[in-house]
């Protein structure tokens, strides 16, 4: 800010000089006091400079609707969208959102540093404000292939870039707890610039939020339970209460919010896909849960704006108040939370549900991102698991609604020797091919929890490594919905009968579409008609399900392209017993 600028602000402030917006007949949400106050709110070169009585050169009747501070979401993966930044921007403004913590470890997966310079890129000078958080661990673990691998001198240069704020997740706990180089280096390299840190404690007990927190690092998201969420406070981190499409774990940590601890609290979505965006929102919808819940309206907006920017730093966020950005939302009612309008700096940015700001350009992403798909020819004998006399085998079980699976002991059908899928036990065949540096790789498990009655489904979201993952109920169809995955170079698809029921294009990295959000939504559409013509009729995303079906460091079974993980014991275990 030079001199003239802040002179001006200044003089604004004390009534000297019009605002360039002042905004009249509004209660405006203190999340401060957690109160509503009345005042013309006035706002000078895109930012809050004064409450009180104001004249400026344009003029807002808020029409006694309450003027709340935008959303920020805390952690989020904008690939989980399956549109890029500039597309996600217009899905999710509407919804009141307007400052995002990004962690684009999932592209970062895939193409390396290149993949976060295209985020960081095709996210510039959007109405959105993208705060990038760095990738910490590219592989996630080493029992598995991703397309990249990222030490601390790759991201090094990255920390020069202004909306960069800090080390994402840091979610390889054995490499932590043993104080390995590269995760030690990547800490030390973010403690430097004295900026934050992301932690993901997964199923861990105590003795990890006290590694966790003595190496610096902040925040969690994975707690699935109060008491969970409780410890993690009692040793000074913050929660973030997630909210997305596969993993929803805001119920069960309401309960953990009191009036002594609220502070230390922090929205997020994490991986939300378009078309629950577009038709549930984002932290509009964890607000709206929450209120259900019994947290009142204005400490719902608190969690959602003042404490993840205090968490992240960003001072000039997060509060109707001078000295603050003027990120705003116009609300009709609290505890609906219907959006009306939203600004950005001073500016209408979204309008009744609908984005209505300046026309956004995407970037191109280059070859580099959109030709990623690299797997041999494969055969349906390639996709057989032995399974020895006794017919039991190690499943994954899972729980609808969450990425934590259970490691379940069953008998299983077999037919000369190899594992045959049942659809009375809902016993399915899941396989994990390697797609990044054609290495032939085939991870090969049962899964049971999905229901299909016929035809598989495939896609290249798979976390965190992003190899192709498919699930099915017989052999031709999953090789069938392989190879279109193949042809497409990345995407989704439901198969039967050896026929595509519906398809989505994913080149960019098999992760995200150059096609408008509006596009994409009405692709999922199809997608999801698709799915129940095989048979699914469950409450959950089968395919956000299938992605993390692939991570191995969320309890308590997962399958990588290396074979069937157990998480417990941190090693490959065989699918026979």
């Amino acid at each position: 800010m030079n001199k003239t600028i802040l002179k001006n602000k200044i003089a604004a402030a004390g009534g000297k000089l019009p605002a360039d917006l002042v905004i009249k007949n509004g209660k405006i949400v203190d999340v401060f006091n957690q109160e509503i106050l009345s005042g013309d709110i006035a706002i000078k070169d895109g930012m809050f400079v004064g409450i009180g009585d104001y004249e400026g050169n344009e003029v807002i009747d808020a029409k006694n609707r309450f003027v709340c501070p935008g959303f920020i979401d805390a952690h989020v993966h904008i690939e989980s969208s399956m549109v890029t930044p500039t597309e996600f921007a217009k899905a999710v403004l509407p919804h009141g959102v307007t400052t995002v913590i990004a962690d684009p470890h999932e592209i970062a997966n895939v193409s390396g540093a290149k993949g976060i310079q295209f985020m960081l890129d095709d996210s510039n000078h959007l109405p959105l404000d993208v705060k990038i958080m760095l990738p910490s661990c590219v592989p996630a673990t080493p029992f598995e292939n991703s397309g990249a691998r990222l030490l601390a001198h790759d991201l090094k240069e990255f920390y020069q870039q202004e909306r960069v704020l800090g080390l994402a997740e840091v979610m390889d706990y054995p490499s932590l707890q043993n104080a390995d180089d590269p995760i030690i280096d990547k800490i030390l390299l973010t403690d430097e610039h004295n900026l934050p840190i992301d932690g993901h404690l997964a199923g861990l007990d105590t003795t990890a939020i006290n590694i966790y927190r003595t190496a610096g690092i902040r925040t969690d998201h994975e707690c699935t339970t109060a008491s969970e969420a409780m410890e993690r406070v009692r040793r000074g981190m913050y929660v973030m209460i997630r909210e997305g499409s596969a993993a929803k774990n805001l119920n069960a940590l309401i309960p953990a919010v009191n009036s002594n601890n609220a502070r230390r609290f922090l929205f997020c979505t994490d991986d939300k896909h378009l078309d629950e965006i577009v038709e549930e929102g984002t932290i509009d919808q964890n607000i709206r849960m929450a209120i259900r819940e019994g947290l009142s309206p204005l400490l719902a907006i608190q969690i959602a704006t003042l404490n993840a920017a205090e968490c992240y730093d960003l001072h000039q966020k997060g509060a109707i108040a001078p000295g603050y950005k003027a990120d705003f939302i116009l609300v009709d009612d609290l505890a609906t939370m219907r959006i009306s309008e939203v600004y950005v700096s001073g500016k209408l940015t979204a309008k009744d549900g609908i984005y209505v700001g300046e026309p956004l350009q995407a970037k191109e992403p280059g070859e580099t991102l959109t030709k990623t798909v690299h797997i041999p020819d494969i055969l349906e004998k390639d996709l057989q698991i032995s399974i020895r006399e006794t017919e039991c085998a190690n499943v994954i079980g899972i729980i609808p609604n969450s990425i934590v699976t259970k490691r379940l002991e069953e008998k299983v059908q077999t037919a000369e020797g190899f594992f045959v899928p049942s659809l009375e036990q809902d016993q399915l065949k899941i396989t994990v091919l390697e797609r990044h540096k054609n290495t032939g790789n085939i991870g090969l498990g049962i899964v049971k929890g999905f229901g299909f009655k016929t035809g598989a489904i495939a896609t290249t979201i798979a976390h965190d490594s992003h190899n192709i993952v498919a699930a099915g109920t017989n052999d031709r169809d999953l090789l069938a919905a392989i190879q279109a995955i193949k042809k497409l170079n990345g995407g989704c698809v439901v198969m039967k009968d050896g026929e595509i029921l519906a398809a989505l294009s994913l080149p960019i990295g098999g992760l995200m579409s150059e096609k408008s959000f509006l596009a994409i939504h009405q692709e999922l559409k199809k997608i999801n008609e698709a799915l129940v013509q095989i048979g699914f009729s469950g409450n959950f995303n089968p395919f956000l399900t299938l992605s993390f079906l692939t991570l191995p460091v969320i309890p308590e079974l997962k399958l990588t392209d290396l074979g069937l993980f157990d998480v417990g014991k941190f090693q490959h275990i065989k699918v026979g017993i």
